[in-house]
């Protein structure tokens, strides 16, 4: 009677100690618990159960070699094998391997497959794939073997650890991953320490020369404690990276000596790193906090993802997708970079890196780099107040106040929650469109102007504004901020030490940006009505706006200041209704009034006829073109998909022009 095995590595056959089989396998359990004869050898060995192995693989038996495989030295652990080393540390057969001894492994396991085959012991050898673990350097395949270590008893230390996260002494963001703390916590084994390497911290073991009496201590003894003997030499392992890694939040404070840099520092309160070494390094840090200062290193742990390459792969030398950051640093700046990795992304989550994403960045601190220049050459040419009274504001100046005030409010509270992300997406959008599309436009003619009793308000408000968006913006782009702020207040050392914007009830003006809002809105549609009809920016024309409610009268009268150079108006005429508004008018509605400028003053009638009627010539060409190449057949069977679609495309949009181009000729003619 017989039992078939399948492996991969014949000459761990030397080392086998059982033959498992599932307890569930119906063809074995008549087996179970008897013993073997194995092959090439003189010893026997038992059958065993265990439901490591899959009944459906292979013959449903597995040979268990516990010295040379991890999986088999697990099964080993439960059934109390003898754990046999067939190798010395060259991969070479030791002397346990009989007559196969000082060969190879190599040469060993042809050697054996041989013998097997010359004894009827082997029943076939068959090509498998399989995943073999190598060197990454010199691609030499790695042999599993068991040696002495150095370990930490992980029992006590795991269960502080738990005991910290659970009561509230440290959180993750997001929360989610306290599942992964605490399943690794939870299934922990004692820790082994040592490593077979040349760089790194030695082992503090000291071996006596005489007696072999291990010591451990910071230094060499000078006598051993059993012996008597002065000889010692170090264990030549090294410790663990991550060994020294979980002693860094205190280590590099003076610890074990009680320093004021220990004392002010530690524990700290925000860790932030990625999620693929939470149990690597953070789990470590706080049982090594722990057990070495009875807290724990940091209260906070925020997990960022990883950036992968813009298919979604993770970066690996292997694929050769790797991005160095002082490349793009080179191109773009730093900033740019920070701001990228920032925006558009939420803790914990992994993001695609695209380099047009570190374009926008880089065009973002183009705008705020432009726009603060332009602030800043006109309060050269201007006193600008230190104090401003509020109630000298414009209702602009209020709006614009009011709006960065609300922003310094919602920012400070995003990042308290570490929505990082979202923060930044909300001062990125408050400084390109409210700061710089609208407030800046608003107040050009304030500032142009001689004469206007405003202008110092307005230039009060630009800096003001200005100050606080860049405190904002500096934790995410903290290069262009930190030059621009400087050069904006002199007096003050580095934005990195000034105020922190807060909410200030006063500047609080909810009436003011209602109004703002309202004329927003109507230059928007203004704005649409022209760009349908390519009215070019230059060409001014009358603006007539109709609303019956008073109040909504009275914020266009108030706002006409900054409403008709953003509405390309000649001039604005406010009124109750339509009268007196030729009936060929073109109307922008919208929530809170009607808006209307004459046609003549918009076109100039012959001219536009003119151009639909080219354009009309151009796009019939363009039709009569692409209809003959998708009724070609064998443009469409011959022709790649992507040349196709494209085709189809330009059919669809070029037959909505047309027919927006005659819907206009129609209306002139």
């Amino acid at each position: 009677k017989y039992v078939e095995i399948a492996t991969t590595r014949p000459e761990t056959l030397l080392g086998d100690t059982a033959v498992a089989v599932n307890p569930e396998d119906e063809r074995y359990k008549h087996l179970i618990g008897k013993m073997l004869k194995l092959p090439l050898t003189d010893r026997e060995i038992p059958v065993i159960a265990d439901e490591y192995v899959d009944k459906e693989f292979g013959t449903g038996c597995v040979k268990i070699t516990p010295a040379h495989d991890p999986n088999d030295f697990e099964v080993g652990k439960r059934h109390n094998l003898e754990e046999i080393n067939i190798m010395n540390d060259d991969a070479t057969i030791n002397e346990l391997g009989d007559k196969y001894a000082g060969m190879d492994r190599y040469e060993a396991r042809k050697a054996m497959v041989e013998d097997l085959k010359e004894q009827g012991l082997l029943v076939k050898v068959v090509p498998h794939s399989h995943s073999v673990g190598t060197h990454d350097r010199c691609g030499t395949t790695v042999e599993p073997m068991i040696k002495p270590q150095w370990f930490v008893r992980m029992k006590e230390m795991a269960q502080a650890a738990i005991d910290t996260l659970k009561e509230g002494n440290l959180t993750f963001v997001p929360e989610r991953f306290d599942k992964t703390y605490l399943h690794w916590l939870e299934n922990i084994r004692d820790w082994c320490i040592s490593r077979q390497l040349w760089w790194g911290h030695r082992i503090p073991a000291y071996y006596c020369e005489e007696c072999g009496e291990t010591v451990v201590a910071r230094e060499m003894p000078k006598k051993c404690p059993k012996c008597g003997c002065t000889h010692f030499h170090q264990d030549e392992d090294t410790l663990d990276t991550w060994f020294s890694s979980a002693l860094w939040p205190f280590s590099t404070l003076g610890w074990p000596d009680k320093t004021p840099e220990m004392e002010y520092f530690y524990p700290t309160d925000v860790l932030v790193t990625g999620y693929d070494i939470i149990f690597f390094w953070v789990i470590r840090m706080v049982f090594s906090g722990l057990e070495q200062t009875g807290k724990t290193p940091f209260h906070h742990v925020l997990i960022h993802g990883l950036v992968r390459d813009s298919q979604g792969r993770k970066m690996s030398k292997s694929l050769g997708n790797g991005i160095d950051p002082l490349e793009v640093i080179d191109k773009y700046g730093a900033d740019a970079l920070r701001l990228t990795l920032i925006t558009g992304n939420a803790p914990g989550n992994d993001m695609r890196f695209y380099w047009e994403r570190v374009e926008s960045s880089r065009n973002f601190a183009n705008k705020v780099w432009n726009a603060s220049r332009f602030i800043m050459m006109n309060l050269e040419k201007a006193e600008v107040p230190e104090k401003m009274d509020l109630a000298d504001l414009t209702g602009a100046d209020k709006w614009i106040l009011s709006k960065v005030n609300t922003l310094a409010k919602d920012v400070t509270e995003n990042m308290d929650k570490y929505e990082l992300g979202i923060a930044v997406q909300k001062v990125y959008d408050f400084i390109w469109e409210e700061f710089c599309d609208w407030y800046i436009e608003m107040v050009k003619p304030r500032l142009y102007s001689d004469t206007d009793s405003t202008k110092g308000a307005a230039l009060w408000t630009l800096k003001t504004v200005l100050g606080n968006a860049l405190k904002l913006l500096h934790p995410y782009m903290p290069f262009i901020t930190e030059e621009i702020y400087c050069t904006l207040h002199p007096e003050e050392e580095s934005i990195m030490i000034s105020s922190w914007p807060v909410f200030k009830e006063e500047w609080n003006f909810a009436k003011e940006e209602e109004a703002v809002e309202i004329i927003k809105e109507a230059v928007r549609s203004i704005r649409n009505v022209r760009t349908g009809m390519n009215v070019p920016p230059s060409r001014k024309a009358k603006v007539f706006v109709t609303a019956e409610d008073e109040k909504i009268r009275g914020i266009f009268e108030e706002g006409e200041v900054f409403f008709a150079p953003l509405a390309h108006a000649s001039q604005v005429v406010v009124q109750k209704d339509k009268t007196g508004i030729d009936e060929d008018a073109v109307s922008a509605v919208t929530s809170k009034a009607v808006i209307y400028m004459p046609f003549a003053e918009l076109v100039d009638v012959e001219k536009e006829i003119e151009r639909l009627k080219k354009e009309e010539e151009r796009l019939t060409k363009e039709l009569a073109r692409v209809n003959g190449m998708l009724g070609n057949e064998r443009f469409i069977s011959k022709a790649p998909k992507a040349k196709v679609d494209e085709e189809r495309a330009k059919l669809e949009r070029y037959t909505s022009m047309m027919e927006q181009v005659k819907e206009r000729l129609a209306q002139l003619q």
